[in-house]
């Protein structure tokens, strides 16, 4: 896998961008009068950790024209020094176009977090390839890597072709492609003849493929160990078989990385992942983390880890910023991370809390 050199942007990524709303002080939706709101998406997340860090990033995305909330969302983005183009199209009237609006509690002991998706109507529903310039954006100006996330895959027919569109103008021009499948249950049910053919022309696609524990399985439909249960770091054997069955389903990708999660409780989880690069086996064993909100932790992994193959870091190193940056998040009340510095990640997988003054 090279990345090409001499490029306008180091990341850019397809996205549908919204808002979460989250109780204030870990309470449940169901209890809570007062809530925070952040600008949000899986994909605006794994761009976070570039952008924090120095590296030029694009999010292509759809707006809502004269949206108060679009208005927020782009504030925010240019707050965290994430670029973004997108078409605005008018709201048509109460019952139009809007932003995604996500409802998630944060959970606490034995409580679990609890994630409602309110999406009808969501204005990248309609998003689409040709809303963008892509000659001018992959050809004139250039990108090293294209990340998707199933996510912007799934939401609907239209957005599952733009991705796919996108990829292959991208690939043309020697763009490296990570996917990460993020699979969702309640986007999938009964669309799966509509979603796998699109998921696996993405596989087929990509140079870099990424999963948790159970996305490879649900999303490509490749056989790999139950994740269920308390005991994923004594099955690390069966999730190398199952990397391995994919790289051979999927011979164009050369990276293949899986985090690997054992939740506890809402607060304290083990945190693990396995990288396929180069030919050689990277593990991280499951160490304890503190968890203050799970929502973006794989997310930060995954902007981890291409933040390390976009500096020219080895593959030892890709997969310790991934696990790093995804404890990282899991520490934020925000779904993203924005580390200071990469001093902080190596503080962070070294296990170094100690205070710095």
């Amino acid at each position: 896998m090279e990345l090409k050199s001499n490029c306008k942007y180091d990341l850019v990524t397809v996205s549908s961008m919204g808002v979460r709303i989250t109780p204030a002080n870990r309470q449940p939706v169901s209890m809570s009068r007062l809530y925070e709101m952040q600008a949000t998406s899986a994909e605006s997340n794994v761009g976070n950790i570039s952008a924090s860090l120095g590296k030029r990033v694009k999010i292509l995305t759809k707006f809502v024209e004269d949206s108060a909330v679009a208005g927020f969302i782009k504030a925010e983005l240019r707050k965290r020094n994430l670029e973004y183009e997108g078409l605005e199209i008018p709201q048509g009237g109460p019952f139009g176009y809007r932003h995604q609006f996500n409802i998630a509690d944060s959970g606490y002991g034995r409580r679990r977090p609890v994630v409602q998706n309110d999406r009808a109507g969501e204005v990248a529903c309609t998003i689409s390839a040709q809303d963008f310039d892509l000659e001018r954006i992959f050809h004139e100006e250039g990108c090293r890597i294209l990340h998707f996330s199933g996510l912007i895959a799934s939401l609907s027919a239209e957005s599952g072709r733009c991705c796919l569109d996108i990829a292959r103008t991208a690939k043309k021009y020697g763009t490296v492609i990570s996917f990460d499948m993020n699979y969702r249950a309640s986007f999938w049910k009964g669309r799966e003849e509509e979603l796998r053919p699109v998921f696996q022309e993405l596989a087929d696609l990509s140079d870099i493929l990424i999963g948790n524990e159970e996305d490879f399985q649900l999303a490509l439909g490749i056989p790999g160990p139950e994740a269920g249960g308390l005991a994923i770091s004594g099955k690390i054997g069966g999730f190398q078989e199952m990397i391995g069955r994919i790289s051979k389903s999927y011979p164009g990708a050369s990276v293949f990385a899986t985090t690997l999660r054992t939740v506890i409780d809402a607060n304290t989880h083990q945190w693990g992942a396995i990288l396929y690069a180069e030919d050689r086996w990277f593990i991280e064993e499951q160490r304890e983390i503190a968890v203050y909100d799970r929502i973006g932790g794989g997310d930060g992994f995954v902007g981890g880890l291409l933040y390390a193959v976009l500096s020219g870091y080895p593959p030892e190193e890709w997969i310790r910023y991934g696990w790093a940056c995804g404890a990282l998040v899991a520490t934020l009340a925000t779904d993203y991370g924005q580390p200071a510095s990469e001093e902080e990640i190596r503080s962070i997988y070294e296990g170094n809390a100690r205070v710095k003054r």
